[in-house]
């Protein structure tokens, strides 16, 4: 099994990676082929809104997203990760979300996807305008979301690495993908 994960945060070394990371890790610990991208260091444009991809069945901008989606397509399960910058996804991770609107529905139809979503909120309820947008996405493409790590009460940048009970939780996580398939 192919798990790629794709961290939307735009820290180096955060909460965000931490998690992932582990959930990464307990995949492979259960015999999956892992990778992961991080989309501040890739070149994906926001969408033009162009309709060229209507059009020619291709987005005519020339960045990163093609090998991304190379990536995507060759993976059976996708792990996005975000924090939550004021009630909704980073920047980064909605200009890669915008960019599916040119690619073929059939990447996405019954693609398995899991989220791994902290905050510095200690409020779960803050997370609210991030899991409903995936939510809603995954339904409108018809993907089967497979799990959620929420984890609140995360501000500062390595925090998570300091609560082993939610590192356990991610390893677990990671673990379950593979061996409920």
């Amino acid at each position: 099994m192919n798990i790629l994960g794709i961290n939307g945060s735009p820290r180096s070394g955060g909460n965000t990676e931490i998690l992932l990371d582990a959930i990464l890790a307990g995949a492979q610990e259960a015999g999956a082929t892992v990778s992961s991208v991080k989309l501040r260091h890739l070149d994906v444009s926001p969408c033009r809104a162009c309709d060229a991809c209507k059009r020619t069945g291709k987005c005519i901008q020339k960045d990163d997203m093609h090998d991304l989606l190379s990536k995507m397509e060759k993976s059976e399960v996708w792990i996005l990760g975000t924090p939550v910058y004021w009630w909704g996804v980073t920047a980064q991770l909605k200009a890669f979300i915008d960019r599916w609107y040119g690619i073929s529905r059939d990447i996405f139809k019954d693609r398995r996807v899991a989220l791994v979503i902290p905050l510095g909120s200690s409020n779960p309820s803050t997370a609210q305008h991030v899991l409903g947008m995936f939510e809603d996405i995954f339904a409108y493409l018809e993907m089967k979301q497979i799990g959620t790590l929420l984890v609140p009460g995360v501000y500062e940048r390595g925090e998570a690495k300091k609560r082993l009970d939610i590192l356990e939780e991610a390893t677990r996580l990671g673990k379950s993908i593979v061996t409920e398939v």
